[in-house]
């Protein structure tokens, strides 16, 4: 199935980028993660490949800094996503690897020609990190 090329773009700068980078479709489904993003999540994504939004939500459970899950809805990442507008959080993951990681997360929609949605994208790093 053609993508469109604005996807194409993102995924293209983010596979420039040293910033990780985490790229969804319009139904949440995770198309591309970047390198950067793959030390941080534990694993490469063409070894993880694409996740549905249920798989990725489940995989990289957000919790609050005292263990408790955070509600999908306020996931930076959904939010934009669902609401079409940016936001901003930190939360805890444990990466496929085993790892646990704070991470600073902004998350932003995705709009074609003419506004139409084409997903979302986040921008995150490890919370402390130089």
């Amino acid at each position: 199935m053609a993508q469109p090329i604005e996807r194409i773009l993102v995924r293209h700068l983010g596979s420039r980028l040293a910033v990780p980078l985490f790229l969804v479709d319009t139904d949440g489904t995770l198309v591309f993660y970047n390198e950067a993003a793959e030390q941080l999540l534990g694993r490469r994504f063409d070894e993880a490949g694409e996740m549905t939004f249920d798989d990725w939500t489940t995989a990289f459970a957000a919790r609050d800094e005292a263990g408790r899950p955070i509600e999908i809805d306020e996931i930076p990442l959904v939010q934009a996503l669902r609401k079409r507008r940016p936001a901003h959080s930190r939360f805890d993951i444990t990466g496929l690897d085993g790892a646990v990681r704070t991470l600073e997360v902004a998350a932003f929609p995705l709009q074609g020609q003419g506004g139409t949605r084409l997903g979302a994208v986040a921008l995150f790093w490890e919370a402390g990190a130089p």
